[in-house]
């Protein structure tokens, strides 16, 4: 989950590839170096901390030329340093790599590279590469880099630079992503389409297997086995401000009130305002391979798995068909029952995420089809989906998710809807009042976030607790794990979610005096139950703060603060309800002095197991 960068051609790299860093926080950002070949040779400087540590020290030490390469990096092997940081090098320091990734067999291929002489220096699994190209290397560097990625077991993308050959730079791919920016008389390479946006919007998108040699004027495209292949350029056309704050103070913000464009864009299109239905051609899967479908299974992790509940619920309510859900790390380890008529939905926002790719992978050897909900066009997870449900929420930054879960809330209901009138299990009235309700929440959104100031308030008053506690039932319960999610990733408040019904069965034993509880209550058919379960941890102390659709004047008296969020369908009571709690969780963080962006430990797109 690094964030890898490359430059050649007739401009300062060094400023190229502090600014493509710059973009690739997001992925890493317990260190940084960069990779330069000057006009003395091959030059690195490596920083700890975030890039702009990196950046004080190159104004310090500049680097000059024209080509190089660099690194954010998210530690797995060896704790942040100065040493840990990429670029690394071999003994001679004439060929330099970044990577992203994990090499498996590392310390196998550590111990045999010793026993020729070779001096390691870092804790990284990643020198182990450049020695080994090293060790291949006599007069030809992609040969050298084709033969040691030959014996490299595991996950990597790999950008090379050597002194050897100093005008051109070697990319491979093997399961972590990787692009190429095409430019006039320069190229590029970036993990992710920020990194190059500034500078090109034409790129290829490496397949695992593949590689690319670049020069000033060329770009050579081949698999690893040194087979030339000939690839479709795609041309980006996101807006560079929507990478970028846009006056924000930070891009959790920015992404939040984003929201209502982004459930626009992932419906604009998708419903058919004569017919009242979904039409969903992007995707497609014809309405009689839907018929086929008897099991669906999804897999996610981390926000996209509490999307996947809802979508869980949204799809058994609306077509009866049986849903599981599982958490992609231990998909295919529990040997999931997997038969002819299994739909296996993948969802993550990046769609480079190593656990959910693994799960599908899984799946399709089991003969399932797999249906890839994802924001990213070309990520790992579409291209290897037999089919795709894009979520239009655009680039998202901040670690802490918001948008992309909400879109993919949306993605949700038109999946259910879609399959729900190609099968038959709804009539037309209740099809065309759902429809009619999803195309108002942009709004809803929309009015809800110029109302920030009662968040605010409530997160001043939460911010010094060190537990807090989410309850709620059915839906609400689902939300609550999100609520619950972002909060302790961005505040670290040390929160839980518990179904309200299950309080009474051990959760109530840590209610005390003042303990903060937010009760999500926007499912009307348990409201009764919910309120019961409030006046329960009322009785022990709790000082609760409600959630509840506009009119519900029950619940302002039994919770001391009540959040009133616009009224619609139950069932799309998620992409309202979880609106405030990330607004919650946002301020919360703020009144803590915490970088609401960067939280510590975590980084955005989990591309290793």
């Amino acid at each position: 989950m690094c964030g890898i960068v490359g430059y050649i051609g007739n401009r300062d790299s060094q400023l190229i590839l502090l600014e493509g860093l710059k973009k690739l926080e997001y992925r890493g950002y317990d260190s940084a170096g960069v990779a330069v070949q000057t006009d003395e040779g091959l030059h690195i400087r490596k920083a700890k901390g975030k890039v702009c540590e990196l950046e004080s020290r190159l104004a310090d030490f500049p680097l000059i030329g024209s080509a190089g390469i660099g690194h954010t990096r998210w530690a797995t092997h060896g704790k942040p340093s100065d040493t840990n940081s990429h670029p690394h090098v071999d003994n001679e320091k004439k060929i330099s790599v970044v990577h992203n990734g994990i090499i498996e067999n590392h310390m196998q291929l550590k111990e045999e590279l010793e026993q020729l002489g070779h001096h390691f220096v870092s804790e990284t699994d990643t020198e182990v590469i450049s020695h080994l190209i090293a060790h291949y290397y006599t007069d030809n560097l992609i040969q050298a880099v084709q033969q040691a990625a030959a014996r490299i077991h595991g996950a990597y993308a790999i950008v090379v630079l050597s002194e050897h050959e100093p005008d051109k730079l070697i990319a491979a791919r093997l399961a972590s992503p990787l692009i190429i920016g095409v430019g006039e008389g320069e190229n590029f390479i970036g993990s992710d389409i920020p990194a190059i946006l500034e500078y090109t919007r034409n790129v290829y998108v490496l397949e695992d297997g593949e590689m690319a040699v670049l020069s000033r004027e060329n770009i050579e495209l081949m698999t690893l086995e040194g087979n030339f292949i000939t690839k479709q350029m795609l041309h980006i056309d996101w807006d560079i401000l929507m990478a970028e704050k846009n006056g924000y103070d930070h891009f959790m913000l920015k992404e939040i009130e984003e929201q209502p464009r982004a459930y626009r864009d992932t419906i604009r299109g998708r419903i058919d305002e004569e017919s009242h239905s979904i039409t969903l051609p992007d995707m497609m899967m014809s309405p009689e391979l839907v018929r086929k479908i008897q099991h669906i299974h999804i897999v996610a992790c981390g926000t996209a798995y509490h999307a996947a509940l809802v979508g869980k619920s949204i799809i058994e309510r609306l077509t009866r068909i049986p849903v599981e859900v599982d958490v992609a790390s231990e998909y295919r380890y529990r040997q999931p029952i997997i038969q002819e008529h299994t739909l296996v939905i993948a969802v993550s926002q990046s769609g480079e995420t190593a656990d959910t790719l693994a799960a599908i992978r899984e799946a399709k050897l089991s003969g399932a089809r797999v249906l890839a909900i994802t924001n990213v066009v070309g990520s790992s997870v579409a291209r290897e989906a037999d089919h795709r449900l894009m979520t239009w929420a655009g680039p998202e930054i901040a670690v802490a998710s918001t948008k992309a879960y909400t879109s993919q809330l949306i993605a949700f209901y038109l999946l259910a809807l879609y399959i729900g009138q190609s099968i038959g299990s709804m009539d037309l009235a209740a099809r065309s009042n759902l429809l009619a309700q999803i195309k108002e929440l942009p709004d809803q959104v929309q009015n809800m976030l110029a109302q920030l100031t009662q968040m605010d308030q409530i997160a001043q008053q939460i911010a010094s607790y060190n537990d807090l506690y989410f309850i709620g039932r059915g839906l609400d319960y689902m939300v609550a794990m999100e609520a619950s999610l972002k909060l302790k990733e961005i505040s670290y408040i040390h929160s839980e979610a518990y179904p309200a019904g299950e309080l009474k069965h051990g959760s109530l034993a840590l209610i005390e005096d003042g303990t903060p509880v937010i009760a999500l209550a926007t499912q009307e058919v348990v409201l009764e139950k919910t309120i019961s379960n409030i006046r329960e941890v009322k009785a022990r102390g709790a000082y609760v703060i409600a959630v509840a659709f506009e009119g519900n004047t029950e619940l302002a008296k039994a919770a001391d603060e009540v959040i009133y969020v616009p009224r619609t369908d139950a069932l799309l009571a998620p992409a309202i309800a979880v609106i405030p709690m990330q607004l919650l969780a946002y301020f919360a963080a703020l009144a803590r002095g915490n970088d609401v962006d960067k939280p510590r430990n975590l980084a955005k797109s989990v591309t290793v197991e």
